[in-house]
């Protein structure tokens, strides 16, 4: 918009020029003073260039905006130009001498210097004229826009910040998206983008068949366990590779855990494609890979689930159901579901529902095994055992549903009802006995990383040194969170101790054990079924006690079943045993006569 003293100055103009030779001096002056008065309002310099004589003639308001220090009168060009910021000058002089050329309308903006060195940024409007001596001459106006620039290069630079700050917040969302969508390792699609893009070919009116090729990597563990877990690292990022080349573009290969990994096929030719497929995977798995100056050789179970009218939603389970039949008929295999399989499927899941059932009615109790001092045979734990009471098939051992719970998501419910009821039976010995052991109760994977685990323990008021948490080895591996670890320090802050559960199996480490600072090792059954005949089992034995000593962590072996299993363990170091040969598990009320029992004795002794 014009601002106001641009329309008087044009008013003012306008007059003049129209004035006739019948107007009077006065109206005449009148019109002068009246241009005057709108030209310094404005702060507009107005200057004439008489191109003949090369001369530029400046109002004082020119001589104010180019700090000259005059007031009036011409000036040399050089004036001018020399004023011209140096980046500015060429153009600024090849704009006025383009105008010149085409005789017509100077259009120019340009920063000058002052005398002090502030930088000022200058518009210049002209427009070309013949003068009354017929020279040819421009006549100008020109006004400071500093303000006007520096606004408007704030609002630039504003908007590029913006801009800048919306990509980069548009590229970390992406970085955020692929990395929750992909394996960190093998940068394959992980569990939750198979998921989606099972649920979308689900979807898909041009999709008629889908597959699910289930894969887990024959004798993994084995490698993991002889050269390390680089080894490891490298034979998943090799079978990343192998697997996607061996797939067709529209197939998509994800790895969903540890040495699993699962490839989506969508209309396919058949049952015998399948077949093809599979085969040519595992034929591609079992090549050797190098691992410095070793030669890794692996394998892969397949286990294959299909569905012919898109329908997706149990392909994952039926498919992982055939891996299984794959893994234990002897490996290397390729397994298709079949009716048979499926039927063990909704045994699995009847028996899921019966399970919920029990934990609603409270049909899930704990059962209790002795844990005596390898020495003296004192009692100086408890180990809290999971059974299902059954209405129908009687007390159930954990073998039989601990498995389906972990598969559909019931462990941290039947730990959190076991850790009930042991505290009330603790509570109800209290009354029969003068001491009461430690006891010892499982915490699955599963109730770890429950989030409400330390506000439920806080709640229930367990006393310091009643209780020992069990975990289950395999819980721990090397790379074991810092959210685990967090919550292990808080159990152990409340006076609950921690036992690391089959150790031996061969999934733990000593960077594991001095991560997690357990109170004690508990061999795994399997080192003990022999330990009195095998001097194998007796050397690991010994290897594990020395572990602990160096630790300062005590051992309990499990699975003692005959007293030379006893004996041999006692010799070997081990503190504490547990098994059949020294008491089968028992339920509370037989716990609770022991106690009492055992507190009869102590009194008769007393009055002797």
């Amino acid at each position: 918009m014009t601002p106001y003293c641009y329309l008087k100055l044009h008013e003012a103009w306008t007059a003049l020029a129209s004035s006739s030779p019948t107007r009077s001096e006065r109206e005449f002056q009148d019109i002068l003073r009246r241009l005057e008065l709108a030209l310094d309002a404005s702060q507009i310099g107005v200057w004439e260039h008489n191109l003949d004589q090369n001369e530029i003639a400046w109002d004082v308001q020119m001589h104010r905006l180019y700090q000259t220090g005059r007031e009036s009168g011409p000036v040399p060009t050089a004036i001018w130009s020399n004023a011209i910021h140096p980046d500015d000058r060429e153009r600024a002089e090849q704009e006025f001498e383009d105008a010149i050329a085409r005789r017509g309308q100077y259009n120019s903006e340009f920063r000058i210097v002052w005398p002090g060195g502030e930088i000022r940024y200058i518009r210049s409007r002209a427009h070309f004229y013949v003068n009354e001596d017929g020279s040819p001459s421009f006549i100008g106006a020109e006004w400071d826009v500093t303000a006007d620039v520096l606004l408007a290069n704030e609002a630039a630079r504003q908007r590029a910040v913006a801009e800048a700050r919306a990509l980069a917040l548009e590229e970390s969302s992406a970085r955020i998206e692929y990395v929750a969508e992909h394996d960190y390792l093998t940068g394959l699609p992980n569990r939750r983008l198979f998921d989606k893009r099972l649920a979308e070919l689900a979807e898909d009116a041009s999709v008629s068949t889908l597959a699910v090729l289930h894969l887990d990597l024959d004798e993994f563990k084995q490698i993991n366990d002889s050269h390390g877990h680089a080894a490891g690292d490298i034979v998943l990022r090799a079978a990343a590779l192998r697997i996607e080349a061996a797939i067709p573009k529209a197939a998509m290969a994800a790895r969903i855990g540890g040495d699993e990994f699962v490839i989506l096929l969508v209309n396919f030719g058949g049952l015998t494609e399948l077949n093809r497929m599979a085969r040519d995977v595992q034929r591609r798995l079992k090549k050797k890979i190098r691992f410095g100056h070793e030669m890794l050789q692996s394998g892969a179970s397949i286990g294959i689930s299909w569905s012919a009218d898109r329908s997706g939603s149990n392909l994952l389970a039926e498919s992982d159901i055939a891996l299984y039949q794959a893994k234990t008929s002897g490996r290397d295999r390729v397994e298709f579901f079949s009716q048979q399989l499926k039927d063990d499927l909704m045994g699995k899941r009847r028996l899921a529902e019966e399970l919920k059932l029990a934990l609603e009615q409270g049909d899930i109790i704990p059962f209790y095994q002795l844990q005596l001092d390898a020495h003296t045979r004192e009692i100086v734990g408890i180990e809290a055992l999971a059974r299902w009471h059954h209405s129908e098939r009687g007390t159930l051992s954990p073998g039989i549903f601990l498995k389906i719970a972990d598969e559909f998501g019931l462990s941290s419910e039947i730990d959190a009802l076991i850790l009930r009821r042991v505290l009330a039976d603790r509570l109800s010995w209290g009354q029969h006995a003068t001491a009461l052991p430690r006891i010892s109760v499982n915490i699955s994977g599963q109730r770890l990383y429950d989030p409400q685990l330390i506000d439920d323990l806080e709640t229930l008021e367990i006393p310091e040194g009643a209780l020992v948490f069990e975990l289950v080895e395999t819980i721990f591996l090397d790379d074991c969170d810092d959210e685990l670890l967090q919550t292990v320090d808080r159990i152990k802050q409340m006076g609950i101790e921690i036992e690391i559960d089959d150790f031996g199996s061969g999934h733990a480490s000593l960077i594991g054990l001095v991560r997690l600072r357990p109170a004690r090792l508990k061999i795994d059954r399997q080192l003990v079924s022999e330990v009195d005949t095998s001097s194998e089992q007796r050397r690991v034995v010994k290897s594990i006690v020395e572990i602990g000593k160096a630790l300062g962590v005590d051992i309990i072996a499990e699975g003692v079943e005959t007293e030379n299993h006893a004996v041999t363990l006692a010799k070997l170091g081990c503190h504490t045993l547990q098994g059949f040969a020294l008491g089968h598990p028992l339920p509370a009320s037989e716990i609770d006569s022991i106690f009492a029992s055992k507190k009869a004795t102590q009194a008769a002794n007393l009055r002797r």
